[in-house]
């Protein structure tokens, strides 16, 4: 399956009404740490069917990051049914962010 893109838009039905567990990459273009976790998060979504990723850009969705209260990045968030099952802060390798899972 491909990365989503996540906006305030398509929060609602692609996280919260989801039926399968969410990864969510908040990320943005100027951050180092970010474009090392980008192809491992990109590598998972291709890989595993049984679940969703999402990316999030914070400098274009404020709101999420607030929502979410993103002080750094990269942070990965993992969500079932609508809640937070974990969140880390940090650029992570594949073992640990698919530990999160």
């Amino acid at each position: 399956m491909s990365v989503i893109t996540i906006t305030k838009d398509n929060f609602q039905q692609e996280v919260l009404s989801s039926d399968k567990p969410v990864l969510l990459d908040f990320w943005a273009s100027w951050c180092g740490p970010c474009r090392m976790v980008s192809p491992i998060v990109d590598e998972i979504a291709e890989e595993r069917s049984d679940i969703k990723v999402g990316k999030i850009n914070v400098d274009e969705q404020s709101e999420l990051a607030a929502r979410f209260r993103v002080m750094s990045i990269p942070t990965l968030v993992v969500m079932k049914n609508g809640e937070i099952v974990t969140q880390s802060v940090g650029a992570r390798p594949k073992a640990q962010i698919l530990a999160m899972l």
